[in-house]
């Protein structure tokens, strides 16, 4: 390869936006810190965090969906995908369906590997659309 190819492909590259190489942005945009209620639509809302303080190994994401006027609704599919950002791909944990409880809490275990940055994006749907997209950005 030349070295004006590889040169001219450099530029390309240092061309593009910051913010489309940063993580959680576009199609995930960053989500509300934990614990807050997230608007979900014009009729619901949710809240999200972990069941405890996130360690090496597994951690439990919680999601809890109500209407409006506080009832808790079940009727969305949650699906969430765990993965580094600096290292997209290498410990991604793919789509998953959150599970639903008896007590209408969803939950997703999520294993962290190592530590570092870590992004979990989660995918809201009601009648198989796509009602909300969010990431979750935090610290190991």
């Amino acid at each position: 390869m030349s070295k004006t190819l590889v040169a001219s492909a450099l530029v390309m590259l240092l061309a593009v936006p910051a913010a489309a190489a940063t993580p959680g942005q576009g199609e995930f945009p960053p989500l509300p810190k934990p614990g807050r209620k997230v608007p979900l639509g014009k009729e619901h809302y949710f809240t999200y965090g972990f069941t405890h303080q996130p360690k090496l190994g597994t951690a439990v994401m919680r999601v809890e969906v109500f209407t409006q006027d506080g009832k808790r609704d079940t009727s969305f599919a949650i699906q969430g995908d765990a993965d580094m950002p600096s290292m997209r791909g290498a410990h991604s944990s793919g789509p998953k369906p959150f599970a639903l409880s008896n007590k209408g809490v969803y939950l997703l275990p999520v294993q962290l590997v190592m530590p570092g940055d870590w992004e979990i994006r989660f995918s809201f749907l009601k009648n198989g659309q796509a009602v909300l997209r969010g990431a979750y950005l935090f610290d190991l």
